[in-house]
């Protein structure tokens, strides 16, 4: 049994999917549900006995307490994050609450679990932390890669309260020995994606007609890894990984954004023509957000060195399979915008509420 948070939000759930698809290892799946929070996603899984979901927040001591002692997980993954940079800009008291905040509670209850395991259980227990590339700050155009070794000089709130989660954890394991393992990943694309994200985004408002909005210049540049290869190296580092250590996962595709909306379009004119000419049509360059990070570029070497992990897909395969998802999926774009989603779940869960 392993315990997921956040497992179902975007990473998080293809996470689940995944570690079902292919393991009869039950997985317990808190998750409080927010705005990138769907269900919907989990359907596949609808009726599996291996997956059993919970509504709840990390920040509620009492209720993981309960969930730790009650399933026993030999592993805890832990996705469960306030994770868009612009909302961390606008709001970012929620990213201190539930990054750092509901991170602590987190560590503070799996370290009492953990102290109290039999001896086996306890040596064989992961307190897996998942978090970006974001913390390391900015790169400059020559720079090298992000390494496991570069400091932290997080930038925003969202990435400042990501790195504090993960101190945190580091700390948990220097103070009190817990079995930590620590990975940062690059900017993660694929199915399921909430549409306030760039890829997603770019895909749904070309679909309406509406414009295509790029920040500045759209010369940002990112390191872009498909979802499944995410899921697939944390897997790898849960069962392999050392206990302290810290593993960058990253897809090996640096590309700028505007590069990566050109991608969509070419991909949509392909898959969806539109009348009277392409997409790109549509690209609308935007004032930039306050303090937008130049470059992120993650080095995963150490991952292909120790634990002889590598991305499957490379961005070309993985843009295809995304850009398909969402064509092939409308309705649950269209639940996830309209509300009709967001009242589901409030009808859903009032009486377990109550």
């Amino acid at each position: 049994m392993i315990l997921v948070t956040g497992g179902a939000g975007f990473i998080g759930a293809n996470f689940v999917l995944d570690w079902l698809a292919g393991s009869d290892e039950p997985v317990v799946n808190l998750d409080k549900l927010t705005y990138a929070g769907n269900m919907e996603t989990l359907a596949p899984l609808k009726g599996d006995p291996r997956h059993i979901f919970v509504r709840g927040d990390i920040g509620d001591s009492t209720l993981v307490a309960d969930l730790l002692a009650k399933h026993r997980p030999r592993a805890v993954v832990h996705f469960a994050a306030e994770s868009h940079v612009d909302r961390s800009i606008s709001d970012p008291e929620a990213f201190i609450q539930t990054n750092i905040v509901g991170t602590f509670r987190l560590l503070e209850a799996a370290r009492r679990y953990w102290s109290e395991l039999p001896a086996g259980e306890k040596s064989a227990f992961r307190f897996l932390q998942v978090s970006t590339d974001e913390v390391y700050g900015s790169l400059q155009p020559a720079d090298p890669a992000f390494s496991e070794t570069n400091r932290y000089e997080p930038n925003s709130p969202y990435s400042a309260s990501k790195a504090a989660s993960d101190h945190l954890t580091r700390a948990y394991h220097h103070t009190y020995g817990l079995p930590v393992l620590t990975t940062n990943c690059s900017n993660n694309y694929g199915p399921y994606h909430f549409p306030e994200k760039l890829i997603p985004l770019m895909i749904v408002n070309a679909l309406a007609g509406k414009p295509l909005p790029v920040y500045g210049d759209g010369q940002q540049v990112r390191d872009w890894l498909y979802v499944k290869d995410h899921c697939s190296g944390i897997r790898r580092v849960l069962e392999a990984g050392k206990p302290g250590e810290t593993y960058n996962i990253g897809g090996n595709n640096e590309k700028p954004n505007i590069d990566i909306v050109h991608a969509v379009c070419a991909l949509l004119d392909e898959l969806r023509p539109r009348a009277g000419g392409s997409y790109r049509e549509q690209v609308a360059f935007i004032k930039d957000r306050p303090g937008h990070d130049r470059r992120y570029a993650i080095d995963a070497s150490k991952m292909m060195r120790e634990l002889g992990w590598k991305p499957a897909d490379t961005f070309e395969t993985g843009i295809r399979k995304t850009v398909q998802w969402y064509l092939d999926n409308p309705e649950w774009v269209t639940h996830v915008q309209s509300g009709a989603y967001r009242d589901w779940v409030e009808a859903q869960y009032a009486t377990a509420a109550a």
